[in-house]
């Protein structure tokens, strides 16, 4: 198996998502790798961790979530492993609930979203997203 850290979905991932979209709840599982220092697209000068400028992000983007219906169910720091084989630990896990797909990419394109995106895109080295269903 392949793993992968990645900013954001390919186009192809995009469309597949929107393709399953059965207007059910999704419980998206954040893998999280975070810059030992934030870097900002803008060249702003910062002292924030990767961690301290996605923590920014994160919580505005909870309360996004919540205004739409949706929460977040977990957040933790990663620990360790247990099972299986990885070249590199994610930094931190995390699962939030979207009420549906189609509700999760209407906050990602709000004007809000564009606000905060910023600390996201400082703070993250890279993730991988696994969308899951109950069922």
């Amino acid at each position: 198996m392949h793993i992968a850290n990645a900013q954001n979905p390919t186009r192809d991932q995009q469309f597949a998502a929107v393709t399953r979209d059965d207007g059910q709840p999704i419980y998206m599982l954040n893998l999280l790798k975070f810059r030992d220092k934030a870097v900002y697209a803008d060249g702003r000068a910062t002292d924030l961790t990767g961690q301290e400028a996605y923590a920014l992000y994160g919580r505005a983007m909870t309360k996004l979530v919540a205004a739409a219906g949706g929460k977040l169910v977990f957040s933790a720091k990663v620990r360790g492993l247990l099972i299986g084989e990885l070249d590199e630990l994610w930094d931190s896990v995390g699962i939030m609930m979207y009420p549906s797909f189609k509700a999760m990419a209407a906050i990602t394109s709000s004007p809000d979203y564009a606000e905060i995106h910023v600390h996201r895109d400082a703070g993250l080295a890279g993730q991988v997203l696994i969308e899951t269903v109950m069922g």
